[in-house]
């Protein structure tokens, strides 16, 4: 078969080469023809590329055992959370965090290992804890000083000693979205450096509990290395200050995650694997210039592993054109499957699958069909002339997209299918009105 690239998506190409248009003018993705996809799967259809996922991975794996061999990746769970995308990271060696009793569930039932499990959470539940450690997560990641006398009881109730990261958060602020920068003074997650020295303390002289290090995450779809870098050099300069008030060592600093990725053309952030070596350089250096004793680094990627993968495939309904105003192409999603637009006025490319050589000619803004007035997908974007009944593609939706659907209007979440080497199936089942109104109760 003949493969042409699609103008639009030549920012893809040096690493999504399976993202790709066939001779029909058809986006192909994983090998798999959407055309082929839809007739299968139906729209709207969330649709995930696992090579995709593994290249990157394994460049993220290889660049930090090159540079920093004593460390760990594990994936952010939020940004997607599944079986199967446990079932793809784990054989590559990968751990994952967690913030919720469901997404530790999902991650142990799937096969995860429990010792490559980091519990997070600004306000974990007792019963979400009591889960953890009976569990055996690696980690729980200790969020304010009340969570430290409720997991010591708990560690103590089951006999155990649990291991301790205390969320610092740095003071750093990325140049992101304010609804997603994590490490701003005025933030509901983790404690200030100056509260950090009090919460070692108090986990220091608590039996049931094991002081392992230190972590931050200072926000998401961060498009540049220097945040990061400011982070490390705050997190190691606390390191020296526990070590010196302390003498301890704190043995892991955990970095979290945030690497942004490419939604639209405009878009040029470093690769995942150059955001994770841009870390491990600066804490080499970090560690020479202040003395200290290296600890395992660990990295918690979440949208830079997925958010590429994925496209989403909708059908064109109803288009309204309002001259000197705006031209609506709607679309049979919306804000209950894809909620970024409505919260963070998110951008995306977009193109229409089945017409994929064709040159743009308008702009347009693509609509949802939820009773919302903001229920967007994506606003100006740049489409030949869409018709009832072409097939949509948005581009760049595999992260905190399945992840944050909703059954709002009674909408059924879409279905997840997993594409490669040509071949496609579910890895989320289709969901039904029937399972929409199951937990219903009649009076």
């Amino acid at each position: 078969m003949l493969f042409f690239k699609f103008r639009a998506i030549l920012y893809f190409m040096n690493l999504r080469s399976t993202l790709m248009i066939n001779e029909a003018g058809h986006l192909v993705i994983g090998g798999c023809d959407t055309a082929e996809l839809v007739k299968e799967f139906g729209t709207p259809l969330y649709v995930t590329e696992q090579s995709r996922i593994e290249n990157t991975v394994a460049a993220m794996v290889r660049v930090l055992n090159q540079k920093y061999p004593d460390s760990r990746i594990c994936f952010a769970s939020k940004a997607f959370c599944c079986k199967a995308v446990y079932q793809i990271i784990a054989p590559l060696g990968l751990g994952a965090d967690v913030a919720s009793g469901g997404e530790l569930y999902t991650a142990l039932s799937a096969g995860m290992d429990p010792a490559r499990l980091y519990f997070h959470g600004n306000n974990k539940r007792p019963d979400e804890l009591d889960d953890g450690v009976r569990a055996g997560v690696h980690a729980v990641v200790v969020d304010n000083a009340d969570e430290i006398q409720a997991l010591n009881a708990i560690a103590a109730k089951h006999g155990k000693t649990q291991g301790v990261l205390i969320r610092i958060n740095p003071g750093v602020e990325a140049h992101t979205h304010r609804f997603i920068q994590t490490a701003r003074a005025d933030s509901k997650f983790g404690f200030s450096v100056e509260a950090a020295l009090s919460a070692v303390k108090e986990i220091l002289g608590r039996p049931n509990l094991d002081f392992l290090g230190i972590h931050c995450h200072i926000g998401s779809q961060i498009v540049e290395a220097e945040p990061f870098m400011s982070a490390v050099d705050r997190m190691t300069d606390l390191m020296v200050l526990i070590r010196d008030t302390f003498h301890v060592n704190a043995r892991e600093l955990n970095m979290g995650g945030g690497y942004g990725i490419r939604y639209t053309a405009g878009d040029n952030p470093p690769e995942p694997h150059e955001y994770v070596g841009a870390v491990a350089d600066k804490l080499i250096t970090c560690i020479a210039q202040k003395g200290l004793k290296p600890p395992r680094l660990i990295v918690e990627p979440g949208r830079s592993l997925v958010g590429e993968a994925g496209i989403t495939l909708y059908r064109v309904g109803a288009v309204k054109d309002i001259p000197g105003v705006r031209k609506y192409v709607s679309v049979d999603g919306g804000m209950y499957e894809n909620p970024r637009y409505a919260l963070y006025d998110a951008k995306y490319d977009a193109v229409l699958a089945l017409r994929a050589l064709e040159p743009a000619t308008e702009t347009v803004t693509i609509a949802g069909k939820c009773c919302e007035a903001g229920d967007m997908v994506a606003a100006a974007v740049e489409l030949p002339k869409a018709e009832i009944g072409d097939i949509l593609a948005v581009l760049s939706t595999g992260a905190y997209n399945y992840s944050m659907a909703s059954n709002y209007n009674r909408n059924p979440v879409p279905p997840v299918v997993l594409c490669k080497d040509g071949k496609a199936r579910y890895i989320v089942a289709p969901q039904t009105y029937g399972d929409i109104t199951a937990r219903d109760i009649d009076l």
